[in-house]
């Protein structure tokens, strides 16, 4: 399916109708790039496996889709390339990683960096017509994320899931319901509203909101009670 190395780490052990929907859905959408143009690059669409391998995750950040506009989207939940202007989300993330932390805002919106470090940057859904949000959310990617989400679940090394709006918070906290992880596995949900700007300012039902919610600081304390190393978040680009 793949050659890189992290992928087939991902999965080399998945059950047989998850590789098989995989390979299913890379070629169906490179079939539909004859007809409408889609996001991100048929080469990029596993990034997020392709850049953190399951041994190698520290934190996980869900996103929902791909950006859909041109030159945007890379594989990785909430980056874009170099050259790219900020997104709003983005941005607001960029503010929180500031007053959490007291760092530079950084230069660019590439996040491969993150991704180097264990930060494992995952959208529910890995694809996405142009300039049509959600637009592949029925296509299937799902097999494939919900079963990355919950193998992190039950990877042996402490994982903090960073989960933004409720999409989110919703998968993350019924699969760690499901596969019984939870502090006693070293396992941890940070949850907040989105970062987007309709909602990174309010806080929902119980949840609070993304701006102030400190994650990147609390993800650090946590993984560093673990003895495990921290992220450097201020290492961007």
């Amino acid at each position: 399916m793949n050659e890189n190395k992290n992928v087939d780490a991902w999965l080399s052990d998945a059950p047989e109708d998850v590789t098989r929907t995989t390979e299913e859905l890379l070629h169906k959408v490179e079939g539909m790039r004859d007809e409408q143009v889609i996001y991100p690059p048929q080469e990029d669409i596993l990034n997020a496996l392709a850049w953190t391998s399951p041994r190698d995750v520290r934190v996980v950040i869900l996103g929902q889709d791909p950006y859909h506009g041109p030159g945007q989207a890379m594989g990785l939940s909430f980056s874009v390339h170099r050259d790219q202007k900020l997104p709003p989300s983005l941005r607001n993330i960029y503010k929180e990683l500031v007053a959490d932390l007291g760092c530079d805002t950084p230069a660019t919106g590439d996040l491969s960096d993150w991704a180097r470090q264990g930060v494992l940057l995952l959208n529910t859904t890995l694809t996405v017509r142009e300039h049509a949000a959600n637009s592949h959310s029925k296509l299937g990617w799902q097999t494939l994320t919900d079963y990355v989400v919950r193998r992190c679940c039950e990877l042996p090394q402490p994982v903090v899931f960073l989960a933004w709006g409720a999409h989110a918070i919703k998968m993350v906290e019924q699969t760690m319901a499901v596969t019984g992880a939870g502090a006693a596995t070293h396992k941890y949900c940070l949850a907040s509203t989105h970062p987007s700007p309709l909602s990174a300012n309010r806080a929902a039902k119980g949840v609070p909101a993304f701006m102030g919610s400190r994650p990147f600081s609390q993800a650090n304390e946590l993984l560093t009670s673990c003895g495990q190393e921290p992220i450097d978040w201020a290492k961007v680009g």
